[in-house]
C-alpha cells in the first residue's frame, strides 16, 4: 500500500503541494509556520480550515460501504474521529472514518426509515439519538461489545425528519414532526415535554415540521420549518411558562418575494455561530437571514400586511442548485462559517462562499441525489450522502485547484429551467392535492397519507396535506441497485 493510502487526511493535508501565493493567510503559509513551530494549534485550525485556496482543493478522500438503503443521515461525533450513519435499512454505522472502515452496526429500533441519528457530546460516543419515518424518537446506549441497547423515549403522528442537541449537553434535545409539534427532551426525564404546535397562517390548523435547529450562540433560542414560507424563531423560556399548544415565536424569517407565496416551503435551516439563520425552501433558492432580517412575530399580520415587504433588508442568496425531490438542509462550511454548502437533486455538492453569495466549487457526489452534508467540526473535511448507498468523504487533499465539472454551466442551467418551470405553473394548495391523487393510482408507486394532520384539525377550507412515500421492490445491494427505491417526500 502507497505512503499516501496509510496516511489520514490530516496527514494528507500537510503533504499538499505548497504554491508561491501572495496570500501570507492562506493556508499553505499557514502549514509552514505550523511546522515551524510559529502558529498554535488553534490559530493554525481557525486560519487554515476557512482558507478558499484548500477549499478549492476540495476532492473525493473515499466511500463508505454498509448500509442497504440510501443513507439518509451522517453526522461526526464532537471530537471528529467518529462518524455515525442511518439509513432505510433501519441500521446506525458507527465508523472510523479516517480508516474508511466499519467499526460496527446495530438495529436502531425503528420499525420504518431512519432520517437522524446523532451522538450525544461528553457521552463518550455511547449515547445516539435518532429519528425516523415511524414517528419514533429512540435512544440507543453503546455498550463495550458494541451492542446497542435501543428503546423509544417519545414518539410523534407522523414522520420525524429532524432532531436538534442542545449545544454541549449531554442530555437535551429537541424534535419536530409533521404533526407539528415540538417537543424537549431531558435524557434524565422519563417523558418528554411537548412544548407546543406549530399552526398554519391562518392558525387552525397543524403546519408539518421538516426541521429545527438551536442558535448555538443563545441555546434559549431554536428555529423551525416546515410546509409554509415562513421560518419562525421561538424562546423555550416562554414555552416553559405557557399551556401546551400555545404557538408564540418571537420572530419570522422570510424573503420579500415568497410572502403569501403558495405551493413554496422550507426543507432544511441550520445556524452559524454568530446566529445566522440560513433556510433553504423547496425548489427555490437558499436564503441567509441577520437578526435584523425578521419581518415580526405575528403571522396574521405579515400574510395580510404588504406593506412589510418594503420594510426589512433583505437576505443573501445562493443560487445553482436545486432541490425539489427530497428534504435537504444546508449547512455551514468552515471553521468561521465562511462557506456555505448544499446538495442537490443533480448529484452534486455546491460550495458557495458566504458573503457575497458566489459559487466556488461544485463537486459530483451521487449518481442521483445528494441529500445531507455534515462538516467536520474542526477541518476542512465533508462527509455527504444520498439515494446511494455509500457515504463520500471530502477532504482539501488534491494536488491543486479542483476545476467544476465540464457540464457545470449545462447542470445549472438545467436546474435553473427545473425551478422556473414549476414556478410558472403556480400551483395552489388544491390543485398540489389532486395531482397527488392522480398519482396514487399509478402503477408502480404507492402515496401513504400522512397521519399528521388528518385527525383533529379544524377546517380551513383546504384539503388536508399529503405526503407522498415512493417504494420499489428491488432488494440489490450495492451502488447500481435502482435509485428510486429510496423514500422521497
Amino acid at each position: 500500500m502507497a505512503e499516501t493510502d496509510r496516511a489520514g487526511p490530516s496527514e494528507q493535508l500537510a503533504e499538499v503541494e505548497e504554491k508561491p501565493y501572495r496570500d501570507r493567510t492562506s493556508a499553505f503559509c499557514e502549514i509552514r509556520k505550523r511546522e515551524l513551530g510559529l502558529s498554535q494549534s488553534t490559530d493554525f485550525s481557525r486560519r487554515a480550515g476557512g482558507s478558499e485556496a484548500l477549499i478549492k482543493r476540495m476532492t473525493q478522500y473515499g466511500k463508505l460501504y454498509g448500509h442497504k438503503g440510501c443513507v439518509n443521515t451522517v453526522c461526526f461525533n464532537f471530537n471528529g474521529d467518529v462518524l455515525v450513519s442511518g439509513s432505510d435499512d433501519k441500521d446506525i454505522i458507527f465508523w472510523d472514518w479516517p480508516m474508511k472502515s466499519k467499526m460496527f452496526s446495530y438495529n436502531s429500533g425503528h420499525i420504518e426509515n431512519v432520517f437522524q441519528a446523532r451522538i450525544m457530546p461528553f457521552s463518550d460516543d455511547r449515547t445516539v439519538i435518532s429519528s425516523g419515518a415511524d414517528g419514533q424518537v429512540r435512544v440507543g446506549e453503546i455498550k463495550e461489545d458494541g451492542e446497542a441497547n435501543t428503546k423509544q423515549i417519545g414518539s410523534h403522528r407522523g414522520r420525524v425528519h429532524k432532531i436538534a442537541i442542545e449545544p454541549g449537553s449531554p442530555h437535551a434535545f429537541y424534535s419536530c414532526g409533521e404533526d407539528g409539534l415540538v417537543q424537549h427532551f431531558d435524557l434524565r426525564s422519563p417523558i418528554p415535554n411537548k412544548l407546543f404546535i406549530c399552526s398554519s397562517t391562518s392558525g387552525n390548523r397543524r403546519l408539518p415540521l421538516n426541521g429545527i435547529v438551536i442558535d448555538p450562540r443563545n441555546p434559549n433560542l431554536f428555529s423551525i420549518g416546515g410546509i409554509d414560507e415562513y421560518a419562525r424563531l421561538y424562546d423555550i423560556r416562554k414555552h416553559h411558562q405557557t399551556d401546551l399548544l400555545t404557538d408564540q415565536p418571537v420572530d419570522i424569517f422570510c424573503p420579500n418575494h415568497l410572502i403569501k407565496s403558495a405551493g413554496i416551503h422550507i426543507t432544511g435551516l441550520s445556524y452559524s455561530n454568530t446566529s445566522e439563520l440560513l433556510v433553504s425552501y423547496n425548489d427555490e433558492l437558499i436564503y441567509l437571514f441577520t437578526k435584523d432580517m425578521g419581518i415580526g412575530p405575528d403571522l396574521k399580520s405579515v400574510s395580510q400586511d404588504d406593506s412589510v415587504k418594503t420594510k426589512q433588508p433583505q437576505p443573501q442568496v445562493y443560487v445553482g442548485h436545486r432541490n425539489a425531490q427530497t428534504i435537504k438542509g444546508p449547512s455551514f462550511f468552515g471553521l468561521k462559517d465562511e462557506y456555505v454548502v448544499s446538495g442537490s437533486d443533480c448529484g452534486h455538492v455546491y460550495i458557495w462562499r458566504k458573503k457575497g453569495g458566489e459559487l466556488i466549487s461544485m463537486m459530483h457526489g451521487d449518481k442521483q441525489v445528494v441529500n445531507c452534508i455534515e462538516a467536520h467540526p474542526y477541518f476542512p473535511f465533508l462527509a455527504t450522502s444520498g439515494f446511494d448507498k455509500s457515504i463520500k468523504l471530502w477532504t482539501p487533499t488534491a494536488s491543486r485547484t479542483t476545476p467544476f465539472p465540464k457540464n457545470a454551466v449545462e447542470v445549472r442551467e438545467a436546474n435553473k429551467s427545473g425551478r422556473e418551470a414549476r414556478a410558472q405553473t403556480a400551483l395552489g394548495p388544491d390543485i398540489i392535492m389532486h395531482v397527488l391523487r392522480l398519482q396514487r393510482r399509478q402503477a408502480v408507486a404507492y402515496i401513504e397519507r400522512s397521519p399528521t394532520v388528518a385527525s383533529d384539525i379544524g377546517s380551513d377550507g383546504e384539503e388536508d396535506r399529503e405526503a407522498i412515500v415512493v417504494r420499489f421492490s428491488n432488494d440489490e445491494d450495492g451502488e447500481d441497485g435502482d435509485p428510486r427505491e429510496c423514500s422521497i417526500t
